[in-house]
């Protein structure tokens, strides 16, 4: 998921958003306790994806703090 998606979006859809990227989280991470992940590098990017929707959701917060 690209910065410049998720900067489109406003703040419910940035929750709704990293609602839905923890849940795949946790479960590829029972795949992975079971032995069952496939693709490995599906975590890291999952992780990546919740960094990002976190920072987008850090930088609407600050700018209508500062307006």
């Amino acid at each position: 998921m690209k910065v410049s998606e998720l900067r489109d979006k406003d703040a419910s859809a940035l929750q709704q958003e990293l609602l839905e990227r923890r849940k795949e989280q946790f479960n590829l991470r029972m795949q992975q306790a079971s032995g069952q992940l496939g693709r490995p590098d599906q975590l890291g990017k999952v992780r990546r994806d919740i960094a990002r929707i976190k920072t987008v959701i850090n930088e609407k917060q600050r700018s209508s703090e500062a307006s």
